[in-house]
């Protein structure tokens, strides 16, 4: 039985230029949300909407969360060292579990208080139209810097960053919500100031919990999906000498994915050859999935998934094998080589000869008939080799 377990990493990151861009573009958007939230707080204050006073508040939230994803992305983009061998990604998935729970917090406390205004059924004030203004000013810088956010947090694969670009598309969103209900609340129905204050609130709590539950999915280790299984374990059955394959783990790393695969390949092939047949597989993976960081793949000659643990470690070894042969046929002849397979409780043996150093005695059936009585015995195959 012939084993190989190797481990592939993908070639390192440019980690501080990923971190001199994601510094770059919080800081944007944090002075755009700072500015806007003032505008927002103080519009809503005076020209008396609820709404925009909600809104002006999420926009600080915004403040507080670039606050955050600077200070972790300063962390998580780290060199890997010994203690973090697969680096510090998973400092960004707790940034990204703060984040969402500061969102749901402040939705919640939100949503409460407005809904206690509705309820209680006090005298509301129509809003002014300098807060359309505002609203119509957040939407086109909010959704600008969304734009921009997201992009910059693709292209260095960052779940934070993209997670920070939708929490500023929902300040968007919710300025939209306000657009709709000042109009509203100017042609009469007042209310809707109000109910726009909770509907803004209940989308902070919604995307702070998308956040939130992503993040806890990935400190458990959740898997990929079973669609993105079945289509790498489609590919590595494809791959030529690949017999089958099991145990396919997968686990994430901030956006990163690492993979663990067991590849089964004909028992008589040589190491190398099962390890060239694994990096086809790990080719193969990397141009269907490009945020596969690490893949650690074990090549078996026999599918220990259906027969768990066929072969047990307790086998004789090769001197012991090589001691045993001899007791029975002497010494191996000169230059002669030993190959073993351990497969399904036995040893399978290939002895190859040199042609110049003959040995008579040394036939199939003559070791068949030595060897038949050890408990470990498979097969034998004498091979002459000619040079």
């Amino acid at each position: 039985m012939e084993q190989s377990s190797q481990r592939h990493h993908r070639p390192q990151r440019d980690l501080e230029t990923e971190k001199h861009a994601a510094t770059r573009v919080t800081i944007i958007g944090m002075f755009l949300d700072a500015v806007l939230g003032i505008i927002k707080v103080i519009g809503g204050t005076l020209f008396n909407s609820q709404a925009l006073l909600v809104d002006g508040i999420h926009s600080f939230t915004d403040v507080a969360s670039d606050w955050v994803v600077l200070a972790v992305m300063r962390l998580s983009r780290k060199e890997p060292d010994a203690d973090h061998p697969y680096g510090h990604q998973r400092i960004e998935t707790l940034g990204t579990l703060l984040l969402g729970s500061i969102l749901i917090a402040v939705g919640a406390a939100l949503a409460w208080e407005n809904i206690l205004r509705l309820l209680a059924g006090e005298d509301l004030k129509v809003p002014g139209w300098p807060v359309l203004v505002a609203a119509a000013v957040s939407v086109i810088g909010k959704e600008w810097i969304y734009r921009y956010t997201r992009r910059v947090g693709i292209r260095i694969r960052s779940d934070l960053i993209i997670a920070n670009a939708w929490h500023s598309r929902t300040d968007a969103f919710s300025s939209v919500v306000v657009l709709v209900s000042t109009a509203g609340a100017m042609l009469g129905f007042v209310w809707l100031d109000v109910v726009a204050a909770v509907v803004i609130a209940i989308i902070i709590i919604h995307i702070g919990w998308k956040f939130t539950w992503d993040s806890v999915k990935e400190l458990v280790d959740t898997g990929l999906s079973a669609e993105d299984t079945d289509m790498l374990k489609s590919i590595a059955m494809e791959t030529d000498g690949v017999r089958n394959i099991h145990e396919l783990r997968s686990r994430r790393m901030g956006h990163d994915i690492l993979l663990d695969v067991h590849l089964v390949v004909r028992p008589e092939i040589s190491v190398s050859e099962g390890h060239q047949i694994g990096m086809k597989v790990v080719a193969g993976m990397r141009d269907a999935m490009g945020n596969i960081k690490d893949i650690n793949f074990h090549i078996d000659a026999e599918n220990d998934e259906k027969y768990p643990h066929p072969t047990e470690p307790d086998l004789p070894s090769r001197e012991e094998i090589r001691d045993q042969i001899s007791q029975a046929l002497g010494d191996l002849p000169p230059h002669s080589k030993l190959r073993l397979h351990y497969l399904k409780n036995r040893v399978h043996l290939e002895i190859f000869v040199d042609e110049h150093h003959p040995a008579p005695e040394l036939t199939n059936s003559r070791v068949r008939e030595l060897l038949a009585d050890h408990p470990w015995f498979g097969s034998v195959r004498v091979w002459v080799a000619a040079n």
